[in-house]
């Protein structure tokens, strides 16, 4: 253990004396690392914060949820015969009871609707354009509802269709200000609603994808009596499945769930399914396959300026070699092994190229100013191994060879070298 230390520390030394007597040689030459190091890093750095910044943007669609619709989701996958699944009717509310009734591999089953375009007024404060979204009891189980003040409804409030609201964080400010909303009655196109809750503010996100902040949440029930009240189009049923945390690929929910559907609308054994199951992991693969092809693309930019630092470093190896062969005759002739003077220098070259891929990694974190709201680049600890990792691999392949011809050297000639 000792003579390890020792080793690495005298190779410290003979690195740092390299980098001493022949500065611009050597940060000319570690200069090829830092660009590979910098370029695979950041582009990993890059693509990591993209994904979580989708990911984080479509996180309103749940995780484990299987949602029952009319179009299928496929992502550019082959023809989409549109024409053929326009024809396939709408998921109903009755359709939401009976899965709700029969389904044994679901944890949850829930219905919502969306319409947007409303009014919603308190006193002198109003806001337009806003959206409302009506659920079931059970959609805090396939939805992220996170609520900053008050409380979720209750089932019988889901029930019967009360006119009780969750409200989101920026509706809550324009229309109350600093002033507590909880018990309060706004009108939602002229229908009064009692502001049970104000949910937790999201915030932005990178694909600007629905946001809770502009929100109004209400029960399924009094949205649905709110438009036929007003003599509007009614609000159409969406279903969601929410699938156990051991139902790997949530399988069996998929298979239960399309023996009840087919059952239910009375479709017979050769007749193709008139409804589509969609999966949010299917997205998510999606843009996994798109992330991977990013990453791919970085590690082949950055190998090209990881070859050119490789050959930087042995060169600067080569040359130490040759400079200090007098000094490899004489430990050799006080009794150093071969393996002495081979991990000396192959020591002192992976001490060089880690110096480059720390330059690599510091520029890399550097990217972080270009941060924004939606957009936060951070450097994992995960990438920073990956980069030293990768930094030593090119210094000992720098170094190997230089390092074989040092120790082979023949003492009493390496004595006699200039």
């Amino acid at each position: 253990m000792w003579f390890a230390i020792k080793q690495i520390y005298e190779s410290l030394l003979f690195a740092l004396s390299a980098l001493k007597e022949n500065l611009l040689r050597t940060i000319l030459s570690l200069l090829g690392v830092t660009v590979g190091i910098f370029a695979i890093i950041g582009v990993l750095t890059l693509v990591d914060t993209l994904n979580d910044s989708i990911k984080n943007s479509l996180s309103f669609i749940g995780n484990k949820v299987i949602y029952v619709d009319v179009f299928p989701w496929t992502f550019g996958k082959g023809e989409y015969p549109w024409w053929k699944y326009i024809k396939r009717p709408n998921p109903t509310y009755e359709e939401y009871k009976f899965l709700e009734k029969n389904l044994t591999q679901a944890s949850a089953v829930s219905v919502f609707g969306v319409r947007g375009g409303l009014n919603v007024k308190y006193k002198n404060s109003s806001a337009k354009g806003v959206v409302m979204q009506g659920i079931s009891y059970a959609h805090n189980k396939v939805a992220d509802l996170r609520i900053e003040n008050g409380r979720y409804f209750t089932e019988q409030e889901t029930e019967s269709g009360r006119n009780v609201i969750l409200i989101g964080a920026t509706l809550a400010k324009d229309l109350f200000g600093n002033a507590d909303p909880i018990g309060q009655t706004i009108k939602i196109n002229n229908i009064p609603f009692n502001v049970i809750a104000v949910l937790k503010k999201q915030g932005d996100n990178l694909l600007g994808a629905p946001s809770t902040d502009n929100l109004c949440i209400a029960p399924f029930k009094s949205m649905q009596k709110m438009f036929i009240s007003t003599r509007r189009r009614g609000v159409r049923p969406q279903i969601a499945l929410k699938g156990f945390e051991s139902d790997t690929g949530l399988q069996e929910l998929e298979y239960e769930a399309k023996g009840v559907l087919r059952a239910y609308r009375g479709l017979k054994p050769l007749e193709e399914d008139n409804f589509a199951l969609n999966r949010p992991e299917a997205l998510f693969d999606f843009i996994d396959g798109i992330i991977v092809t990013l990453k791919i693309g970085g590690w082949l930019i950055g190998s090209f300026s990881m070859l050119v630092g490789c050959f930087g470093i042995a060169n600067i190896m080569f040359v130490s070699v040759k400079e200090r062969t007098n000094l490899i005759g004489i430990q050799k002739s006080l009794g150093a092994k071969n393996y002495f003077i081979l991990s000396q220098f192959l020591f002192e070259a992976i001490f060089l190229s880690v110096i480059g891929g720390l330059a690599g990694l510091l520029l890399v974190s550097m990217l972080s100013f270009l941060s924004s709201e939606t957009f936060v680049i951070k450097l994992t600890t995960l990438n920073i191994l990956i980069g030293l990792g990768v930094s030593s691999v090119i210094g000992i392949l720098a170094g190997i060879i230089p390092a074989i011809s040092a120790s082979r050297l023949d003492p009493v000639i390496a004595i006699r070298s200039k």
